[in-house]
């Protein structure tokens, strides 16, 4: 026991000074510029990521899978009401393995950043640990059946058929060029960005019936990297921002659309639109005034400063100008692809502003540590929000039925366990 814990010691010690080798911003949108590094600078940061990643591979003790399969998915299935039934008796007859019957289940995936993550600004080591192993406990997956837990889009499903969720999201994942590998200090977390994380689910064999999308939120820190006179009129930048955040996450998408158009099942992917950042920035203002007359509350807020500057009160009205253009961004995209689409009745291609609805202006939505991440009541929200949002794509890739009164019997099924 003790030499675990002298491992773990010496872990922290190793990422403490990791990160300490880097510049600060927690996020980094060097993948932005879409130029790979110097050569020298590529194989320090490759080493570098490769020994964090070689001394913390305990730590994947420490970390729930990002995937979750229906507990009583067998008896379920042996159910002749069921969805399966079919497949449970080829089960029965020999005819296909009990991989291959899982296999059959509905699949979902989820592609994110932080906002579908318990994830939090707090000091560097516990966001570094955090980021790495924080798996679950989130709205998209949560498998707590308490009722002060969140009720999960995965829990939600799983209350109408059995089914497998995967999660690929990760703390501070950006819309970025896919030719651009992740920087150095998301490979230090495990983090992949949208096209990373397309590209593990088209390296899968069993292909999502049904993929949700909320990313693109670190891609409004529009003042990084820019000059004191540069960020007094960065009416240029925001614009050429909006306009490569919309060719990038295009690529990406085209990619899983491609894919979903030769599988034979029916393929739903929806796309949530951003935050609505007014809103957010009226809750996180007031955050800002308690946390000033008592520091104590909301302790981590101006953490948030160092590695997301945008955040700042001074550069706030056009973060959340360009949340705006990008979300518009989003929008133009998905209809364009939808149209592209028109041939391929097996997929389907949604675009959502359920989660941009949440209101964020609600101090209890927000997170009591760094007021910039969702608390667990804001998953609550963001949860069910996602679930009603998605029952269009539910009912044509059938994993669920699209109705009012579902929705009502789930949320029945969870207020009696």
């Amino acid at each position: 026991m003790r030499t675990n814990h002298t491992l773990a010691a010496s872990s922290l010690w190793l990422a403490s000074l990791s990160l300490g080798l880097v510049p600060f911003s927690a996020l980094g949108t060097e993948e932005l510029a879409g130029r790979p590094p110097p050569l020298p600078v590529d194989i320090g940061e490759e080493i570098t990521a490769d020994a964090v990643n070689l001394f913390f591979v305990f730590d994947r003790v420490f970390t729930q899978p990002p995937r979750a399969r229906s507990a009583n998915y067998l008896a379920r299935t042996s159910m002749p009401s069921s969805a399966p039934y079919s497949d449970y008796l080829e089960y029965r007859r020999g005819k296909i393995s009990r991989a291959e019957l899982v296999s059959r289940l509905p699949h979902v995936a989820m592609i994110g950043d932080s906002l579908t993550q318990n994830f939090y600004a707090s000091t560097p080591l516990s966001m570094f640990w955090r980021a790495r192993t924080e798996r679950r406990k989130n709205w998209f997956l949560d498998t707590d059946p308490t009722p002060q837990s969140i009720h999960s889009v995965y829990e939600r499903l799983d209350e109408v058929t059995p089914l497998v969720a995967i999660e690929y999201n990760g703390a501070g994942a950006l819309v970025a060029p896919s030719r651009a590998r992740e920087g150095l200090r998301r490979r230090m977390i495990r983090t992949r960005n949208l096209s990373g994380q397309a590209r593990q689910v088209l390296r899968k064999k069993r292909f999502p019936d049904l993929i949700m999308i909320w990313i693109g939120h670190n891609n409004t820190d529009w003042v990084e990297g820019l000059s004191p006179l540069e960020r007094e009129h960065p009416q240029e930048h925001i614009r050429e921002m909006a306009a490569r955040f919309g060719e990038n996450y295009t690529e990406s998408l085209r990619d899983l659309l491609d894919r979903a158009k030769a599988e034979k099942h029916n393929v739903a992917v929806v796309v949530f639109g951003l935050v609505n950042l007014d809103g957010f920035f009226k809750g996180r203002r007031k955050a800002e005034a308690l946390h000033a007359r008592n520091p104590a509350v909301y302790p981590y807020l101006e953490t948030a400063y160092k590695s997301f500057e945008s955040l700042k009160p001074p550069y706030q009205k056009n973060m959340a100008l360009l949340g705006s253009m990008l979300d518009a961004e989003i929008r133009t995209m998905v209809g364009r692809l939808q149209r592209e689409l028109k041939n391929y009745p097996n997929v389907r291609l949604q675009y959502s502003d359920a989660l941009r609805k949440v209101d964020f202006s609600r101090l209890e939505l927000i997170n009591p540590a760094d007021a910039w991440h969702p608390s667990k009541e804001g998953h609550k929200a963001l949860a069910e929000a996602a679930f009603r949002a998605i029952a269009p794509s539910l009912e044509f890739v059938r994993t669920a039925r699209a109705s009012p009164a579902a929705a009502t019997q789930a949320d029945g099924v969870r207020q009696t366990r």
